[in-house]
């Protein structure tokens, strides 16, 4: 009569030849070894994108602060300009003297 039961000393011995244990140890080494690669990986990647934006941060700052000066040099030049073609008489002794165009003057200016 054939045996269709498995002996227990048969899978003891299967098992031991393949060496489970030591499989099992190995695959916790290859999944620790997978999980402190992607935490350094992350660590570097992370980093590299933050040199990026800094960078990028730095640069927008320096154009915003140089869009800033010129439009304060391109005021400055048209308040200069506006002031240096009108000529003012402003001393009251001089026939030419126009108090209401000095009163509209001071007006714009301030």
């Amino acid at each position: 009569m054939a045996s269709s039961t498995v002996n227990v000393c048969d899978l003891s011995c299967i098992l031991h030849t393949f060496h489970l244990p030591l499989f099992i140890g190995f695959t916790q080494v290859v999944r620790y070894t997978a999980l402190l690669s992607g935490v350094a990986f992350g660590w570097y990647h992370r980093r590299s994108l933050q040199a990026a934006h800094d960078t990028h941060k730095l640069k927008d700052a320096t154009h915003q602060r140089e869009k800033l000066i010129t439009e304060a040099k391109q005021a400055w030049k048209r308040k200069q300009e506006a002031s240096s073609d009108t000529t003012l008489i402003t001393d009251p002794e001089d026939p030419h003297f126009d108090l209401e165009r000095l009163i509209a003057q001071w007006e714009k200016s301030s």
